[in-house]
């Protein structure tokens, strides 16, 4: 724990790392394979695919590479149109970009801040080709409409998980819903391996063109430098997987780490007038990888309350900037109409402090100064 100004400071997040993954990582490296080769490598994308019931896991070197790769292992390019949701990271347009595909911008559920069917559907033109549904800040997108929308069309549908390792939609775990799903271990995901990412489908095919792309498409199994194709190095390091291994083998302590820390959070901000807390929908379970809220007023108000908060020691946050809204995309195809939830979450979102190296009393200590912040700036 840190300090500020003699006062205890309580980061946005921090990992939790110790002694099962540095035992793992020294047998990454007594055995000498530490880049993208080796039994851990192996071991952690079996394992990871297994956990989310995916069926074959390619890992890679970030969430927004698995995001790419997917879209290239199923030939997505210039002239197909991939919907996302507006209200997510920038890291899903620009997948689509780098593949010269346009991104069109859906906008969101009011309750659980994912992909609003309805809206998706109005998006769908002769040229979409996928929708990429994103389980935000750790609670699933509503995938039955999403998928019965996207059979209709004959639509790909690729699942952004990179927030929700571990998250469920009626009993079954995100990622492994849609024709492919993308993870990140970033080291403020619900598992890291520091940097790296995940891919994970059902159809043969499409694991296989993702690894041959993620591998430079080599010709050969005799890697004699011939290749089939443009492609990309996208490789996870053995040294890397071995960390994600020990991490995976704690997600259930991680998850319930999390979930224990959103209820003290609901506990103490229930009761403030104007403050709406993350949703949980009957047929979900949340993971609770960011505990973002609603607060009364708009940017200036959520400004003022940042910098008190961290005038005490208590890091915050703003929510994502709506896609439409991003200066090199608004003048697209993708930011034609009007995004209403999208536009309210951006201004009145606030994300506070959580990650596996939060502990509950640094969470208490965060909601109890944002809620006496706001009660004395509502005065």
């Amino acid at each position: 724990m840190r300090t500020v100004s003699g006062m205890t400071s309580v980061p946005m997040s921090a990992p939790a790392v110790g002694p099962a993954e540095l035992a793992l990582v020294s047998k990454a490296i007594e055995t000498g394979w530490i880049s993208s080769r080796g039994q851990f490598l192996t071991d952690f994308e079996e394992a990871f695919a297994r956990y989310v019931r995916g069926g074959q896991g390619i890992a890679t070197t970030s969430g927004t590479t698995a995001l790419h790769l997917a879209l290239a292992a199923l030939r997505i390019g210039p002239g197909d149109e991939v919907v996302v949701p507006d209200f997510t990271m920038i890291a899903c347009a620009n997948a689509v970009l780098y593949c010269g595909a346009t991104p069109i911008f859906g906008d969101v559920d009011p309750t659980t801040w994912t992909l609003d069917p309805a809206d998706l559907e109005r998006k769908i033109t002769r040229r979409t080709r996928a929708v990429m549904p994103v389980h935000i800040y750790g609670h699933p997108a509503d995938m039955d409409p999403i998928r019965r929308i996207a059979r209709t069309h004959g639509l790909s549908v690729v699942e952004d998980a990179a927030e929700a390792h571990g998250a469920l939609y009626r009993g079954r775990s995100v990622g492994g819903l849609g024709t492919a799903g993308c993870f990140s271990f970033y080291s403020n995901k619900i598992i890291t391996t520091g940097e790296g990412g995940m891919v994970v489908t059902q159809s043969k095919a499409v694991a296989g063109r993702a690894r041959r792309l993620r591998d430079l498409a080599f010709a050969h199994a005799t890697r004699d430098y011939r290749h089939s194709e443009l492609a990309f190095n996208y490789r996870m390091t053995n040294v890397q997987a071995a960390i994600g291994l020990a991490q995976l083998r704690r997600i259930d302590e991680f998850i319930e780490h999390r979930r224990a820390c959103a209820r003290i959070y609901a506990d103490l901000l229930g009761d403030i007038d104007g403050v709406t807390l993350p949703a949980e929908a009957p047929w979900a379970r949340n993971v609770y990888w960011m505990y973002t809220v609603l607060i009364p007023g708009g940017v200036t108000s959520r400004a003022r309350i940042i910098r008190r908060l961290a005038s005490e020691g208590i890091e915050s946050r703003v929510a994502f900037w709506p896609l439409h809204r991003q200066a090199f995309l608004r003048k697209g195809k993708g930011a034609k109409g009007r995004f209403p939830i999208a536009d309210d979450l951006s201004r009145r979102g606030l994300s506070l402090p959580s990650g596996n190296g939060i502990t509950e009393t640094m969470v208490a200590e965060a909601a109890q100064t944002l809620k006496r912040v706001l009660r004395e700036d509502a005065r």
